[in-house]
């Protein structure tokens, strides 16, 4: 038996008891886990609200973290195989999910870094197709992820970026990572359609990366609807990736007439390939000092307490030994 985050009941907070262990099948691989972070989505698999959410129980929480295989390879790892997780001292995984990290990462960041800095490099490069120069709206910016995609906007050649969030003292942080302007999602709709608008310009958004829907997504498809026949402009390729302020929309018809705007989502994981690419370039910019997250370590016998803690602006790492 081994130490884990158990969770016994959907919507309940997992609690740090024995486990059996796992054995690896063809081509698995067991890790030694070091430390996994704690993220919105594993609090959603545990609450039962993801369309993923463990059908069986008891199973241990975790998607992915840091660990070392074999001889002592240190890897990031995914894809733990049902009942397993990364909240444990070992777990299995596929091992074409498992990729080396660069000595230069201590273990805090490599395990809080990769997960929401490959989700916002693949938004951005793979499904925004962000090309140089293109003028970037972030929404849900002063998040984890949101927070790195506009690090992230910059290195991959934005010509302006626009960081949309309701944290007003974070808000101001983000021109320290890139930001040329903010604006405050909170604002009364009429303010903050307005607001976008403006930092819209005559050129729009070519790419925008949607961390909350609900209200603030509606407001900006509102601010993009011409009311006028006009010829058509730069395509705005709008990638939704998350539901912050809500799980649905009202979206007039007349959006997608006026307009040249297209919806996407993140769709999945994508390919090995393309996984693999991102995670390379990832890790590579953050081992040079060019991607910055904030984190905070708690310890896997802590994990029901703090499994709902606050932890403002910054990604919760689960200490395994």
């Amino acid at each position: 038996m081994m130490d884990a985050a158990v969770l016994h009941r959907l919507g309940e907070a997992p609690r740090c008891e024995p486990f059996p262990e796992p054995v690896a099948g063809e081509g698995e691989v067991v890790v030694e886990v070091r430390c996994a972070s704690l993220k919105p989505v594993d609090r959603q698999l545990a609450s039962g609200t993801h369309y993923a959410s463990p059908k069986e129980l008891p199973v241990v929480c975790g998607t992915d973290g840091i660990g070392h295989v074999g001889r002592g390879e240190r890897v990031f790892f995914g894809g733990a195989r049902a009942p397993f997780g990364a909240m444990a001292e070992r777990t299995v995984v596929p091992r074409a999910f498992t990729f080396p990290v660069p000595e230069e990462l201590d273990d805090d960041t490599a395990a809080a870094l990769p997960n929401p800095g490959v989700s916002a490099w693949l938004a951005l490069a793979h499904r925004g197709k962000l090309v140089k120069d293109d003028a970037v709206l972030i929404l849900g910016a002063t998040g984890v992820t949101g927070r790195l995609a506009v690090q992230i906007a910059r290195l991959l050649g934005a010509g302006r970026v626009v960081a949309a969030g309701r944290d007003p003292e974070a808000l101001r942080s983000l021109d320290a990572l890139g930001a040329n302007a903010t604006i405050r999602l909170d604002a009364p709709a009429e303010e903050l359609e307005a607001a976008l608008v403006r930092e819209a310009g005559p050129s729009g958004f070519q790419v925008v990366i949607d961390y909350v829907w609900g209200r603030p997504a509606e407001v900006f498809f509102a601010a993009i609807t011409r009311r006028e026949f006009a010829a058509m402009r730069a395509e705005t390729r709008f990638v939704q990736a998350g539901e912050g302020a809500g799980a649905a929309i009202s979206l007039s018809a007349a959006v997608l007439r006026s307009t040249a705007v297209t919806i996407t989502g993140t769709a999945g994981i994508p390919s090995r390939e393309v996984l693999a690419e991102a995670m390379e370039q990832v890790l590579a910019h953050a081992a040079a000092g060019r991607l910055r997250i904030a984190t905070q370590r708690v310890a896997l016998a802590e994990i029901e307490a703090a499994w709902d803690r606050e932890t403002k602006g910054r990604r919760v790492v689960v200490a395994v030994r």
